[in-house]
């Protein structure tokens, strides 16, 4: 029989109720031709959502660990993060969940596991054996601090040293403490009467196992005997004490010490050491000791077979250094090399050619852990060099403070940056190859090409690889080298915009066809660059000055949260394109001394060499007005042209290079507001730019302004706040050549923007973001939030598509600009492009985010783009190729399709979104996003051939819907906002991805595709590959025969329970890890895992006999859960039912029944059935009778819990048989009358 399902039946009822909502949102948007559906293949279960890799420098490091035969680097963070790197491309991120800070890292060597120490005194054993590393042990000590830890190679012992001066051994493989403690009162001298301090170092003697060197922060070591338990030598110094090293023979240790000196030390001589070395300190011609000198932090003494023993030790510095930076020193022989580093040293390791200790180390190179750096030193060469670092570490070398992602690119885009950023590269670097090459690639299924665009906070733009979950820089743009450099006091006063970061990148628009790049800066400037593979001279940058402020005279605001409807413009009403005006540039001062028409930044008139690569058109700058600055520009965009321009007689070179520079300019002693969005577009050859006080759209073919409007001008007689913009002022100086001035005045200024790198901007984001209007300010101060250039439909009484620009504003409110564009070739450059307002206005509840067009199948349209071509050959070349690269090109759906076809607009904003029907202009569909919160980013995005609008909102959900339904398909918690650098960082691209930056240093990326998330483990590299360990070293006849060669110790023995008894349970606790039966196969060969093979089989079935009992436990919890709910739910029910006698309810039910045409089997008053009816019932289960389109399974659910039996056509279901009804029986019941008609509400009103 057919089994049925309590949860269907409630899907039943609610798409019963969805299709009456339908039906009703039709009602309310009635239109003469009904829309045609499209079939969405998207469903919940497209999507699943988790992190796929970490990039970037590991934020705030804090320890570093080296495994010299797996060849694997590990780095601890301040926030209790581990980073592993491999060979190039072979990372891995892992967190520690209490978030502590990682104070000592130490590799079980060849073992494929790693034991952390933190902060809070816990120690963690990793298994490095599967591609996502886990933990499988972990013990915390409860009365102890931890500082330092000691494993020895091949060795499963692991010596803590503690802040009460104690030593502990734990073993590694069960993580347990052995009995067998070295008490500090014991270690020092028994007349000393002060505690020796932190246990700061702990070591085994290279050539004997058995002797124990402990150092104590007071400046006390002591050789200790493990045997006999006693303390072999003593040695003490004046001086603290930061860490010891051996030489490899045994027969000597060096110290450094708190006052910038190093002792050597014998070990059979603890009176006093062998020698005293200040590397640093000045030697007085008198013979005094040298002048103290900042601690030595670290040494290490590492041998070499063929010369001089090397001695490399950080700090120790003079104190009258003032200014210098952190030196790494290398003393070699008579040479002393001191290697200046950009920021303080956290750490170093010397890497060697052997992981035995009693053998010549042989160093080949030091891996130097800087606070934001890795740099790693090549000791074989003269001059010590350092290594080119492959891994994606410099993301942060300027703070980023933007950033874009683009899934899915040309496939020839990536080679074309890396042959431009190729030459790019320093020189200098070491000749070998990157030693640190661990691990294995993983098999990549992603074979699509991927772009991550960062802007930084000194004018940089960085292009990166982000293809198959790698990163790689390809190539570096430098926007700031358009403009001149302040060299004095009085060029400083133009960039009161900022407190600092002039030309830190606020907005980036690329075009990856046609490789048009358009960046807005922090100074409200726009610059416009061609990617050319040709290196020219540019004799003088394009340049244009904008004038961009605007004054309200009175804003009457309309009561509400929400501006009145805005009144429907005419359909045949066509405004009056804006006819594009020209002034001379002047950049003065007005005459009552405010800055008037001058730039932020001043642009270089010098000859500037473009090097390959993107390489400048046009620069823009917004200029101060009648004594005000300019506004930050909100928006942007961009679009290249239907012809190719041939540049004037300029050179360009090869790279991108700038084709123009837009400034605005300072109006009346004010800066200019920074620039809010930003839009450029190669088919059209425009870019596009907004702020708070208006927007401005420029052809960059002709270097002229074409628009140049406050943005209540473009709501013209139809803006709901009836804002009127004040009488020019009469002083007003004209603004650059080409610009557009409608009207301009004096707006209230705004308090000076802080740097997009600031901590105060960081903690200013948790003001509200609602769409309510509460302020004149707030209206007055609309900004354009969003910018779209698109060919689609401009009015209602459109019969096909045309150029246009949407413009999206932070009110909530869209406006569509109008396009005529003059044919493509050579009168391109010579006539205009018609700009005008189309009258169209559209509303939604907070600021616009992102816009977007789909055709009548649910296909996005894409801009209109113009194939990229290099601009900078020959001429007579040039002439040759005309005729086949020349030619006016479209590429939007328009052309591919029929005229008539209708489209969609896509709108998102910070509540809501919305699918406009185009031409008609009614909204299809509407949904409300967040009611609580506010989206930060909104993207619509392709994903398995299909279109969907992925958000990120401020309470941490991301969300996706489908489109053009708006139907929810993902709703997840991921996290919260915590500061500005996430909002303005997160984005999302095609193909399930996304990334922001999650701190100063890193990007994170993750994707919300479930294909993706099922093939990740397969695209992640393994860290851990099967490599023989190396031979010991062959200790000589001589040696073996005269017991010269090293000494070794049977450990088991002697801290094994057997002997040393164990250690008390309140000293530590052991807390099992998440790692299970597969850290326990990974931890299962080599030397720790010997006797993990035994218990293997064994505890495999034990575990999968306690799986299975936990599942058969959650399946029983499961159903008493169920049953609860369902109880609960009747039980909340009926008290809203209205009060009637149980026999009487059940006379009511019969009687209804029996007029709608079903005959009852028994009396509804039987006893049985009189127990089973009680009040709950009706509501329970939603008695509603509909016999037109009843389902037979709530029929049968209705007469289970209702003690009736219902009979119609020979068949029977009773209750108990609800889920199993008659064979062949079917889904609904007719009435006597054909379809019988009732409802819940005629049953009540009959009672």
């Amino acid at each position: 029989m057919r089994k049925f399902n309590i949860r269907k039946v409630l899907d039943g009822l609610t798409a019963g109720s969805s299709s009456a909502s339908q039906q009703q949102q039709q009602q309310q948007h009635p239109s003469g031709n009904r829309e045609p559906e499209i079939q969405e293949t998207l469903q919940s279960e497209h999507f699943q959502l988790c992190k796929t890799v970490r990039h970037g420098f590991p934020y705030q490091p804090s320890a570093l660990a080296f495994d010299p035969v797996q060849k694997i680097l590990a780095v601890g963070t301040q926030t209790g993060a581990l980073r592993l790197f491999g060979r190039p491309g072979v990372e891995c991120y892992c967190q520690h969940e209490s978030g502590a800070a990682v104070i000592q890292l130490q590799f079980l060597i060849n073992e494929g596991a790693l034991v952390s120490a933190l902060a809070d005194d816990t120690l963690h054993l990793w298994n490095l054996r599967q591609k996502r590393p886990a933990i499988l042990h972990s013990l915390k000590f409860c009365r102890e601090r931890v500082t330092f830890c000691h494993l020895p190679f091949q060795s499963k012992w692991l010596y803590v040293g503690t802040e009460r001066g104690n030593i502990h051994i734990v073993n590694v493989e069960s993580f347990t403490l052995s009995g067998y403690v070295i008490m500090w009162n014991k270690a020092i001298e028994l007349s000393s009467k002060s505690h020796p301090g932190p246990v700061v170092h702990i070591s085994d003697n290279p050539m004997d196992e058995g002797k124990l060197l402990i150092g104590f922060e007071s400046g006390t070591v002591v050789l200790w005997d493990l045997k006999s338990k006693k303390a072999d030598y003593r040695y003490t110094y004046d001086e603290a004490i930061h860490s010891v090293a051996w030489h490899h023979e045994g027969k000597q240790f060096i110290c450094s010490h708190s006052d910038g000196t190093l002792t050597i030390w014998n070990v059979r001589s603890p009176a006093k050491p062998v020698q005293t070395i200040t590397p640093h300190g000045k030697q007085l011609k008198d013979g005094k000791k040298p002048e103290p000198c900042k601690p030595i932090l670290k040494v290490e003494f590492k041998t070499t077979r063929s010369g001089e023993p090397f001695i490399i030790l950080s700090g120790g510095l003079s104190y009258d250094t003032v200014g210098r930076r952190p030196c790494l020193t290398v003393m070699h022989g008579k040479s002393t090399a001191v290697l200046e580093m950009d920021y303080s040293i956290v750490d170093f390791l010397t890497l060697c050619e052997t992981p035995y200790p009693n053998d010549f180390q042989e160093p080949y190179a030091v891996v130097v852990l800087l606070e934001k750096d890795l740099v790693l030193i090549d000791l074989a060469q003269n001059g010590y060099p350092i290594f080119e670092n492959p891994y994606p570490l410099s993301i942060h070398e300027s703070p980023v403070t933007c950033c874009e992602y683009f899934a899915d690119c040309p496939v020839d885009l990536i080679p074309a940056l890396y042959s431009v950023g190729a030459r790019q590269k320093r020189q200098g670097y070491s000749k070998k190859e990157w030693p640190i090459n661990g691990g294995n690639w993983g098999l990549g299924a992603q074979s699509y090409p991927e772009i991550i665009i960062t802007g930084h906070a000194d004018g940089s733009v960085k292009f990166w690889d982000a293809s198959a979950i790698t990163l790689q820089v390809l190539y570096k743009l430098k926007t700031s080298k358009v403009f001149e450099k302040s060299r004095n006091k009085d060029d400083r006063p133009n960039t009161d915009i900022v407190d600092e970061d002039p030309y830190a990148i606020q907005i980036i628009s690329w075009c990856p066809e046609s490789r048009m790049l358009c960046i807005a800066g922090v100074s409200a400037h726009v610059i416009i660059y061609r990617f050319s593979k040709q290196e020219v001279i540019t004799e003088v940058i394009p340049m244009l000055e904008v004038r961009l402020l605007y004054e309200i005279n009175d804003v009457e605001s309309p009561e509400g949260e929400q501006p009145p409807p805005v009144p429907t413009p005419v359909g045949g009403s066509n405004p009056q394109p804006i006819p594009p005006q020209s002034h001379p540039s002047t950049s003065s001062s007005s005459s009552d001394g405010l800055r008037d028409n001058v730039p932020c930044l001043k642009v270089k008139n010098s000859p500037l060499k473009q090097s390959p690569g993107y390489q400048t058109e046009l620069v823009i700058q917004l200029v101060w007005v009648g004594g005000e600055p300019p506004q930050q520009i909100t928006s942007l965009a961009v679009n290249s042209s239907y012809g190719l321009v041939k540049n004037s007689p300029l050179k360009q070179s090869p790279g991108y290079q700038t084709e123009l520079v837009i400034q605005l300019v300072w109006v009346g002693g004010e800066p200019p507001q920074q620039i809010t969005s930003l839009a450029v577009n190669s088919s059209y050859g425009l870019v596009v730019f907004g702020n708070c006080n208006g927007i401005a759209m420029v052809d960059y073919l002709q270097k002229a302004v074409l628009l140049n409007l406050g943005t209540i001008e473009l709501y013209g007689s139809n803006d709901p706040y009836r804002r009127e913009p004040r009488s020019p002022r009469k002083s007003r100086q004209p603004s650059g050549a080409g610009l557009c001035d409608i009207s301009e005045g004096t707006v209230v200024p705004e308090d000076r923007c802080k740097s997009p790198t600031s901590d105060v901007k960081d903690n200013s984001f948790s003001r509200s973001r609602s769409s309510s209007v509460t302020s004149i300010d707030k209206e007055s101060r609309e900004a354009i939030s969003a910018l779209h250039f698109c060919e689609t439909f401009t009015r209602k009484a459109d019969l096909s598509p045309s150029p246009c620009l949407w413009v999206g504003t932070t009110l909530g409110t869209v406006l569509v600009i109008a396009l005529n564009l003059p044919p493509g070739g050579e009168q391109r450059l010579l006539q205009p492009v018609i700009v005008s307002p189309s009258g169209t206005i559209l509303r939604l509840k907070g600021a616009i985010l992102r816009m977007a067009f789909l055709d009548t199948t649910g296909c996005l349209v894409p801009p209109a783009f113009e194939p990229w071509r290099e601009h900078n050959v020959p001429e007579e070349k040039d002439e040759k190729e005309k005729s086949k690269k020349r030619r006016p090109v479209s590429v939007s759906p328009s052309s591919s399709q029929e005229i008539s076809e209708n489209q969609y607009a896509v709108i998102c904003s910070e509540k809501q979104a919305k699918v406009i029907s185009l031409p008609t202009q009614n909204c299809a569909y509407k949904q409300n996003i967040t009611e609580t919160s506010f989206v930060l980013r909104g993207d619509i995005v392709a994903l398995s051939n299909s279109i969907c609008l992925a958000c990120f909102c401020a309470n941490g959900h991301i969300m996706t819907f489908s489109l053009p339904s708006l139907r929810p398909l993902l709703d997840v918690y991921y996290l919260p906002l915590t500061n500005m650098r996430i909002a303005r960082t997160f984005c999302f691209t095609n193909n399930g991805q996304a990334l922001y930056l999650v701190s100063p240093t890193e990007i994170q990326r993750l994707t919300y595709s479930q294909e993706t998330c099922e093939n990740l483990q397969e695209m992640l590299g393994e860290l851990f590959t099967p490599v023989e360990t190396p031979e010991a070293p062959n200790r000589g006849f001589f040696k073996g025969l005269f017991g010269g060669g090293a000494q070794s110790l049977d450990r088991e023995e002697l801290f094994g329970e057997s002997s040393s008894g164990k250690a008390s349970r309140s000293l530590a606790q052991h807390i099992p890890g998440p790692g299970g039966i597969e850290g326990v196969k990974g931890a299962a060969s080599g030397v720790v895992g010997e006797l993990a093979r035994a218990r293997l089989a064994l505890d495999e079935r034990g575990q999968k006999l306690g799986d299975l009992e936990e599942r058969t436990a959650a399946m029983l919890s499961s159903a008493d859960s169920f049953s609860k709910h369902a109880h609960e739910t009747t039980a909340s029910l009926s008290k809203e039912l209205v009060s009637y006698p149980k026999l009487k309810l059940k006379i009511m039910i019969r009687d209804k029944l029996v007029r709608d045409g079903i005959h009852l089997s028994k009396p509804p008053y039987s006893r049985k059935g009189f127990r089973c009816a009680r009040r709950s019932v009706l509501s329970a289960m939603w008695f509603i009778i509909n016999l037109d389109d009843v389902k037979w399974v709530q029929l049968c659910l209705l007469g289970s819990l209702s003690g009736l039996a219902f009979r119609r056509g020979g068949h029977t279901a009773q209750g108990s048989d609800m889920f199993q009804p008659l064979p062949g029986e079917e889904f609904f019941a007719e009435g006597a009358s054909g379809k019988g008609t009732g409802s819940s509400e005629a049953l009540m009103k009959e009672g």
